[in-house]
């Protein structure tokens, strides 16, 4: 009887169709601005990609006269993925779940810069340049 039931459950492990798929869309406002996730360039808003893992993640958007903006975003587990449930989320459940995560940000436009402050700034450039001094880039 205890045999049986041990090979029940391992054909059934291996037979199962079940299939966890976590995906993690990012948006911002105005659309466009480049995402990094931990440092590493995913793509333009809106972007989605997969992920494995949950927990902080650090999300951080880009894009030319707008504010970079930096969150951490904590991403946690549904309680379906919590140990000993995530075994029979993951391997028993004969089908598909799909765990959806967005995150909405708002970009702020840059301050426009004053025309006599840049040109000074420029001006310095041009005697450090000429007194020998490299500028870094």
């Amino acid at each position: 009887m205890k045999k049986a039931i041990i090979t029940l459950v391992c054909l059934t492990v291996f037979f199962s169709t079940g299939c966890l798929r976590r995906r993690l869309t990012v948006r911002s406002n105005p659309p466009g601005a480049m995402v990094y996730i931990d440092d590493v360039q995913v793509g333009n808003t809106p972007v989605s990609i997969p992920f494995t893992y949950y927990g902080t993640r650090t999300i951080r958007l880009e894009k030319d006269r707008f504010q970079t903006v930096e969150v951490q975003e904590n991403i946690n587990a549904p309680w379906y993925q919590i140990p000993p449930l995530d075994f029979v989320s993951e391997l028993l459940i004969p089908m598909e779940i799909r765990d959806e995560r967005a995150v909405n940000l708002d970009m702020q436009p840059l301050a426009p810069t004053n025309e006599n402050e840049v040109m000074g700034r420029a001006n310095q450039i041009r005697q450090n340049a000429h007194r020998g001094y490299t500028v870094p880039r």
